[in-house]
């Protein structure tokens, strides 16, 4: 385990009565987020659904957001932007993170339903584009190629 002087800080900021923010050591590298509020949604309904969190991230970090593996089986939604990204300037003192629904199936969410997960992420290194002619691997046969066994 690492020291807390070799930890990056990560500060958090509750809109709301919340269960906080919580890392399980060995399961997973990804923190469940929850909603903040009540929710009724109908079929073919879109919602930004408040998360009750502010995060200033470390200089140079962006959070990866998604959905639970049992959000869609639990609650019928999907997340509209399929995945979030969230970088370190989105850290004033009003910018609460949301969870972007699109009901599939009328659904109720319960304040402190955990809808979503978010890990944190260095931005990718500095780098350059090249234009080339041919790619120097094997073909796999495009998308699809290994089939469905």
């Amino acid at each position: 385990m690492e020291k807390d002087e070799d930890m990056l800080e990560i500060k958090v900021k509750y809109f709301t009565d919340i269960e906080p923010i919580k890392f399980i050591e060995n399961k997973s590298d990804w923190y469940d987020l929850r909603a903040a509020e009540d929710v009724e949604l109908k079929a073919g309904e879109f919602k930004l659904i408040k998360l009750g969190v502010g995060i200033k991230l470390p200089a140079g970090y962006e959070a990866l957001v998604a959905p639970r593996s049992s959000t869609f089986k639990n609650f019928g939604i999907l997340q509209a932007n399929s995945v979030g990204v969230i970088d370190e300037s989105y850290s004033g003192d009003n910018d609460q993170w949301m969870f972007p629904a699109l009901a599939m199936r009328d659904t109720v969410i319960h304040k402190n339903d955990r809808i979503c997960q978010f890990r944190i992420l260095a931005h990718q290194p500095a780098h350059k584009i090249v234009t080339v002619e041919h790619l120097d691997a094997t073909d796999r046969g495009g998308i699809g190629s290994t089939g469905k066994q």
